[in-house]
């Protein structure tokens, strides 16, 4: 469903449309399906100067993305019990999401989790389009809620901007683009180190700025290139994230119909649409629509909402607050475009719990129940165990013979734990290596190394299968079979 409406309307040639200097002549509704509204017709970038917008959506839009912003922000600050909230860190492969620990033995929760989010994104989307990406993508909050706040702080609104960058470099001309760029860089710096924060926590970033570069070079150049991107992202490639690298536009096609509710140009009732004129007699009714052009002006990724759904659009709402106030100025009823579905502008019926919206509501809640119930008994405590690498057997005094193993542990609890090792084999020692057993602090990972000691003459097979039990406070928790090597029949003389 990329486009709801025909190709062409009655009356639709718009003057400002095909009038401007520098508007793409593709959002002509002939040809806005062949090309992108950012692209001219000899493949470079048509820039999009969104006119400044202000109205019921645009401020409660604002009050939400000051919140997220907050939200977003803490983040990192937040910690329970020392432990921050939430943590990406794929360098460690440990995951803290709402203040629970995921290791790598934990792969299959964190399957389920990316699943429900996914099955998720797709519900949301079958009913409500992508409202997400107008209201709380990081992408649109940053873009719309900072840079272009500043840009139209500095340079002024979109024709403003136009003139600005159309005119010869002037010291006018240099101060504002150069302060423009610097407040960008300083905030891209800050947004890629808030990225950094949620990778590794907040703690580690706080130690690679306040050491010098040399102390730390991976952590440096990390931040150098989070910071880098985002500079890139917010300051020159813009509204092309959504339109040409996010992939969630596209999957629009396959998730919407005609009842799912999008921001949606009502053409039953603005078509024809026709200028206002005054002292002028219209021989034919016309529609509300009075071709003002303003629904485009506004728009951040250039295009025209009276075509239809598009890819390009990101539910901004932008074009429904600009037409509601030309709809107010001409004394016709707002809502002209508006949150609606396709059967709702037809036929005046919205329905919301169609068949789809059932199916996708019913494996959701299969994979939440699945996700609670693996939650609810996966274990506390969780170890591996290794042999020790380029090693095989070492020869010892008194006709022994001992391996090396290295083993992880992982305290998933909220509480320390002491954890043994036991050897469920006749005659085979345990000997840890630097203590006698090992203390774990909640929700933490340790590693470290053990022996396998037996009497060389006890040996019968050159590689014998040993069951290793890990106790924890005396009970046992699990069983990890391993692999003792060492000659047959030899003892040391």
């Amino acid at each position: 469903m990329i486009s709801t409406l025909p190709g062409n309307f009655p009356g639709s040639k718009s003057p400002y449309l095909m009038a401007k200097k520098n508007q793409n002549p593709h959002l002509n509704p002939d040809t806005f399906r062949d090309a992108l509204a950012s692209v001219r017709d000899d493949g470079k970038r048509n820039w999009v100067y969104p006119k400044k917008v202000k109205g019921f959506f645009f401020r409660y839009r604002t009050y939400f993305s000051w919140i997220l912003l907050a939200i977003l922000f803490a983040g990192p600050f937040i910690k329970i019990d020392g432990r921050p909230y939430m943590l990406f860190n794929i360098f460690e492969r440990k995951f803290i999401i709402f203040g629970a620990v995921f290791w790598p033995q934990d792969t299959i929760l964190l399957i389920f989790l990316l699943l429900i989010l996914f099955v998720f994104v797709i519900l949301f989307t079958v009913v409500f389009g992508r409202v997400w990406c107008g209201w709380a993508c990081p992408q649109t909050l940053f873009m719309e809620m900072v840079f272009r706040k500043i840009e139209y702080l500095i340079e002024g609104d979109a024709n403003q901007q136009r003139a600005l960058n159309d005119a010869p470099w002037t010291g006018d001309k240099i101060w504002k683009k150069g302060l423009k760029y610097s407040i960008f860089t300083f905030f891209s710096l800050l947004i890629g180190h808030l990225v950094m924060a949620y990778l590794i926590g907040v703690d580690q970033v706080v130690e690679i700025v306040t050491q010098p570069p040399a102390a730390n070079m991976a952590g440096f150049v990390g931040l150098l290139a989070f910071s880098g991107i985002f500079l890139f992202v917010f300051a020159w490639f813009r509204e092309q994230a959504c339109i040409v690298v996010c992939p969630y536009g596209r999957l629009q096609g396959v998730l919407l119909d005609n009842n799912s509710i999008n921001v949606m140009y009502d053409y039953v009732r603005g078509e024809p649409r026709a200028p206002i004129r005054k002292n002028v007699v219209e021989e034919a009714p016309k529609g509300d629509c009075v071709d003002c052009g303003l629904c485009v002006q506004v728009c951040p990724t250039g295009i025209d909402i009276r075509n239809g759904t598009q890819m390009e659009c990101v539910n901004c709402t932008a074009c429904i607050d600009a037409c509601d106030e030309v709809m107010v100025k001409v004394d016709r009823p707002t809502g002209l475009i508006r949150y609606a579905s396709e059967n709702s502008v037809t036929g005046g019926v919205q329905k919301l719990f169609t068949g789809r919206v059932k199916g996708f509501s019913v494996v959701l809640l299969v994979l939440l129940g699945a996700f609670i119930t693996l939650i609810a008994t996966r274990d506390e405590l969780a170890g591996t165990i290794t042999r020790f690498p380029g090693m095989t057997y070492q020869e010892r005094e008194a006709g022994k013979v001992s391996n090396l193993y290295n083993i992880t542990l992982i305290n998933k609890s909220f509480e320390s734990q002491r954890v043994e090792i036991a050897a469920l084999a006749e005659g085979m020692e345990v000997e840890i290596v630097g203590a006698k057993e090992w203390v774990l602090e909640p929700q933490t990972k340790f590693e470290g190394r053990f022996f396998l000691v037996r009497t060389q003459a006890e040996v019968k097979v050159p590689q014998e299968k040993v069951i290793l039990q890990l106790l924890s406070h005396g009970e046992e928790f699990d069983e990890i079979q391993t692999n003792f090597m060492a000659p047959v029949g030899v003892t040391n003389q």
